[in-house]
């Protein structure tokens, strides 16, 4: 049974950045957001965190030879009737259900599984970790006998998210093109009902574990211990020597998908982006404040935007 830690919450949170933290720790291998492995990848062989087309990388090539006896086998227009079909933020009450879901969900979650088992193997990890942040995504992967779930759920004053939906940043792994962007009201709503998403999953029996982005930042190291207890992995103070006084020294990764973080090597500043406190228009911060008043101050947030979260 593979053991995945799932980072979950809504995109422009700060997932790419733990993933990359996390993946320098001994026994994990992170994978990147695996639900877009279908198509980015498998179909249009966009490039590895390590800077190789997915065909080239000898990392996934192994993975694939493994789980399905090569990429080629994978029928990627049953994955995605599959997704489809269960798979939407509209399905979570049906597949947060106590009783069995339909045979699809199992079938769609069994892809995941696969890679997920060849992955652990063909790294040695003990972990692995996938930044798919689809709520609906862990909801499905939950049904899986072949997984051992662990969601980690990140989350970002919703604020700081909605202004970084609105910036233009291009996927350089993808010939030019740029990341969606969001209006903020539309961004409010998808941080308000991916985040509930995840607290539903935890009254399911799924083990969640909360952080925010902002105290995340404020202390990487007793973080990074915390979510590596979580993940049932023994760390030393050792195996933190790529943190340094606000930096951290990454290496090569094989994000199959994400954030273009995935690609960087070598020293990365670790300092929060407020940004938004400054750049996001009044009328618009007031906006986002007022429909995600409730959720902001559940996760200890502050409802004016001068003020620096506790």
């Amino acid at each position: 049974m593979a053991r995945v830690l799932y980072l979950g919450g809504l995109g422009r949170s700060g997932t790419t950045l733990v993933e990359r933290l996390l993946g320098e720790l001994p026994s994990v291998r992170t994978l990147g957001e695996i639900v877009h492995l279908w198509q980015r990848d498998i179909r249009d062989n966009e490039r590895c965190g390590c800077g190789s087309r997915f065909a080239a990388c000898s990392f996934w090539r192994r993975v694939g030879d493994l789980a399905f006896g090569g990429w080629a086998n994978v029928d990627v227009t049953r994955v995605h009737a599959l997704r489809d079909a269960v798979e939407r933020t509209r399905y979570i009450p049906r597949l947060a259900r106590a009783y069995h879901p339909d045979p699809q969900v199992r079938e769609y979650a069994s892809f995941y599984s696969r890679v997920y088992a060849a992955a652990a193997e063909v790294s040695g990890a003990s972990v692995v970790v996938d930044s798919s942040k689809h709520s609906a995504l862990a909801h499905v992967l939950r049904w899986s006998e072949d997984i051992d779930l662990r969601v980690v759920h990140v989350v970002r004053d919703a604020r700081g998210v909605a202004y970084s939906w609105t910036k233009t940043v291009a996927r350089p792994e993808a010939d030019g093109s740029d990341m969606t962007r969001y209006s903020p009201g539309r961004s409010a709503l998808l941080w308000n009902a991916h985040n509930a998403a995840f607290g539903l999953l935890s009254r399911r029996g799924v083990p969640v574990r909360r952080i925010r982005y902002e105290q995340f930042l404020e202390d990487p190291r007793t973080a990074l211990l915390s979510l590596a207890g979580f993940a049932g992995l023994t760390i030393g103070p050792s195996d933190l020597d790529f943190l340094g006084d606000g930096y951290a020294d990454l290496g090569v990764g094989h994000s199959a998908a994400g954030n273009p973080m995935r690609f960087t090597v070598g020293r990365l500043p670790l300092r929060r982006d407020d940004a938004w406190v400054r750049s996001l228009p009044r009328n618009q911060r007031r906006l986002v404040g007022a429909v995600c008043a409730p959720m902001l101050r559940a996760y200890g947030y502050p409802l004016n935007p001068s003020l620096e979260p506790s």
